[in-house]
């Protein structure tokens, strides 16, 4: 059965000495796993295709991982971005058959933001963008970088939505008040990572984004970063309330697929199938984040037919990414 994931990670010189330093220096301080993970980010060669194999992972589609760009200005923002996407590009090319690729946007500058999303599909291949969160604490219902938007649906193209920290006021108001590293995780992985990409999905959606671009594609992992549990809940505000064309669920299940990255767990994956149904649905590991190993281990197990089970391996993410 071949098998596709879609958020998997690298990093580049350039931004771990800037965005991404705390990797690097997390990696310095501590030593152990997270030399191993700074070593995994920065290897898109033979380490990375022999893992996939031992994995029985077939092709991974590369994202620059989190902070990306976003929370630079946009003088910074895009010559890390066009490095970023021109280093990705030549691993593309070394191996077009294990490696796909999500554009490294520079967000703060929607117009070159789309520009580059234009030349990373048409001179590279690339299969969408990944975008991380807000920018600098704005968030993508803001008309101002609806271009980006209206390029990805030009192209046919989806963008993945992943996670970041959320704003400073934030993390304050609503994290805050405990040990330093209790509230890095409860406002990161342990909490409000998904909470905040699931907010900003429903800004998307209420802000009237798929009203204007009807054939825009997003994309979000983590089994629906929470929203496939209150999708009926959404509901309690009408169209008569929201002036949208549609209920918000049923942005939900046709402008929004769902990956598993990393969130190997069954009854949050029957819910998520329940809600969206298994053509939304797309497998992921979150590597080097999450094993590769255990990610297939989970899709093996899942109680699925053969059918279903092809098509979250590999046949949703083929007709999404044109693969």
């Amino acid at each position: 059965m071949r098998t596709i994931t879609l958020e998997e990670h690298f990093a580049i010189p350039r931004f771990l000495d800037g965005p991404g330093r705390g990797l690097k220096e997390q990696a310095l301080k501590f030593g152990g796993p997270a030399a191993k993970l700074f070593e995994q980010l920065g290897d898109l060669g033979d380490k990375r295709i022999a893992e996939m194999d031992a994995a029985q992972i077939d092709m991974q589609i590369l994202s620059l991982t989190s902070p990306g760009a976003e929370q630079l200005e946009a003088a910074e923002a895009a010559p890390l971005a066009r490095e970023t996407n021109d280093l990705l590009a030549d691993a593309l090319r070394r191996r077009p058959t294990r490696f796909g690729g999500f554009a490294t946007l520079p967000t703060a500058d929607p117009n070159a933001a789309a520009a580059e999303l234009e030349r990373t599909i048409h001179d590279y291949g690339f299969q969408g963008a990944l975008i991380n969160g807000h920018i600098q604490g704005r968030y993508l219902d803001d008309k101002f970088f609806w271009p980006i938007f209206e390029r990805a649906e030009a192209l046919n193209v989806p963008i993945y939505l992943h996670p970041t920290q959320p704003p400073k006021p934030v993390i304050e108001a609503s994290y805050g008040g405990f040990a330093p590293i209790v509230t890095d995780m409860l406002a990161g992985a342990g909490w409000g990572w998904h909470i905040e990409t699931a907010v900003h999905v429903i800004r998307i959606i209420l802000g009237g984004t798929f009203d204007r671009y009807p054939r825009l594609q997003l994309v979000v992992g983590h089994m629906g970063e929470t929203l496939p549990f209150m999708l009926q809940r959404l509901d309690v505000m009408p169209m008569a309330m929201t002036k949208l064309s549609r209920p918000i669920s049923s942005y939900l299940r046709e402008n929004v697929h769902y990956t598993f990255s990393g969130f190997n767990f069954t009854p949050t994956f029957l819910d998520l199938l329940l809600q969206v149904g298994v053509d939304r649905i797309m497998f992921s590991a979150d590597y080097p984040f999450a094993s590769m190993a255990q990610a297939r281990a989970f899709l093996d197990q899942l109680p699925l037919s053969t059918a279903d089970r092809e098509r979250i391996a590999h046949g949703n993410a083929e007709q999404l990414l044109g693969l």
